[in-house]
Order: C-alpha cells, then structure tokens, then sequence
C-alpha cells in the first residue's frame, strides 16, 4: 500500500514532545523522512532514540534564524530537499495586557510568530530544490476569537493567519501551498493534571473533553498531503467546536426568532 509520504523530507519544530512529537510519528509511519527541531535537546535525543534511523533531532530556538539554516542544511545533508514544513514551537503567558512587560511581549511573539516567519524563510529554497512542498503553520483557536489573559499568545496566533495567506499566494507559482491549523484544549505536557471540568469544557465546546495529539495530527497529515491539493492559506480547527460558539445557553436569553 501506497504511503503518502514516502521517502520525503519532513521538518518539524518545537517536535521534542506533545503534538510535535505525534507528529514526527505520524509522518514516519506514512514514510517520511523526518527532522526534528527543539531546545529540549534530551526529549528530542530520547524521541528519536525510539523512531529509528528515519528520524533526526537537531537543537533548534526558532527565534534565531541562523540556527533555521543550520537546521535546513542538516535535513538537506541527511535525507534530502526538505518538502514539508510543520511550525509547531510555540508558547504563550498568562497576564493581562497591562501586566504584560515588554520583554515578555516580544518573547512570545519571537517564538511563535517570528519563529514560523524564519522558518518558511529558511526552507522555501529547499522545498523549491525539491519541486514544491507543503507548509503548515499551527495558530490556535486563540487565533481565532479573543482570549483574555492570552493577549501576546492571541495576538501572535492572530499574525499566523495573515503570514499563511499572504504566504500561501507569493509561494503557489512554486507548487508550495501553505495552511495554518487551529487546536483548541489538546491533551500534552502543557495541561498535563488539568481536568475538563476545571476549565469548563462543558461550558464552551460541543465535544467537552480534551483533544488527543494524534487527533491534530491527522489534520496535519491530510493538510500536507495530496490528499489536500486544492487547499492553501485555508485555516483548519481541531478544537472539538469550540469556535463554532457556546453550546450553554445564557440564563434568561430568549430566541429572537425570524426577523
């Protein structure tokens, strides 16, 4: 049987654990080759220690572009033109706006805006080298409506959005399309002992329960195959419908009826 992937390059940041690490599994079990980018370099030896020789880790901050190219060069040596690029490293404070310091602003958007910026930078010639690709930038369901509390997350996973489309339309004359994703509440590290009910699920999603990493990888592998061919700066959710809006009725609401 015929897999999606075979014997392409795949480049992954911020692939050391959680998604991105469901990821790097997901695109090998479909035949990939794949690199995987992260500053917790002893999650990313032990990951790759358990994919096997199809799979390599380099010590990757996406805030600095001169380590992109290293990061490029490595994957080009090892396993060839890169031809899919997943922007998965990001992170986010929580503050309000007011509290926010100015170093703390520029952190996050370092990473999660400027850092899927150096990367597309970084590894369009390659993917060009290879006769096209597929790039696929993860927002968030933040990047879809307001999060208080999240304002430089928000406001980073917001730019991804207008870095994908206007991305998606200067890359289309070299066979690379480009689509950002949107999870909401996905099971990882990062609320590792949260429960549901502690931050209302059943208040805000159609689906009240957390997402699995696999199940964002899914999307990722569909949005990056051909599977997917017709589809660039198009935003993909994986948030268990929570953007479609509250399933909870507000006390006291009445229906407005046709107008």
């Amino acid at each position: 049987m015929s897999r999606r992937f075979d014997a392409r390059t795949v480049l992954i940041s911020g692939g050391a654990r959680g998604m991105g690490a469901s990821h790097a599994a997901g695109f090998l079990e479909e035949g990939a080759n794949v690199v995987i980018g992260d500053v917790r370099d002893d999650e990313g030896g032990e990951l790759v220690s358990k994919l096997g020789e199809r799979a390599r880790y380099v010590h990757l901050d996406v805030s600095d572009p001169d380590q992109w190219t290293d990061a490029v060069a490595v994957a080009e040596a090892t396993f060839g033109p890169v031809s899919v690029l997943v922007n998965n490293a990001g992170f986010g404070g929580r503050d309000t706006l007011v509290d926010t310091s100015p170093d703390e602003w520029r952190r996050v958007l370092s990473v999660n805006l400027d850092g899927s910026f150096y990367g597309i930078r970084a590894t369009v010639p390659s993917m060009r080298r290879f006769g096209g690709g597929a790039i696929v930038n993860t927002s968030s369901y933040a990047g879809l409506a307001g999060t208080p509390l999240n304002g430089s997350y928000a406001a980073s996973k917001f730019a991804l959005r207008g870095l994908t489309r206007t991305a998606a339309f200067e890359l289309a004359a070299d066979n690379i399309r480009v689509n950002s994703i949107h999870p909401g509440y996905i099971q990882t590290p990062l609320i590792a002992g949260v429960s549901p009910e502690a931050v209302g699920l059943q208040k805000k999603l159609a689906m009240p329960r957390f997402g699995q990493p696999e199940e964002v990888t899914k999307m990722v592998l569909f949005v990056c195959s051909d599977d997917a061919s017709y589809s660039t700066g198009a935003e993909f959710v994986v948030d268990g419908g929570w953007s479609a809006g509250s399933p909870i009725p507000v006390r006291g609401s009445e229906p407005l009826g046709s107008l």
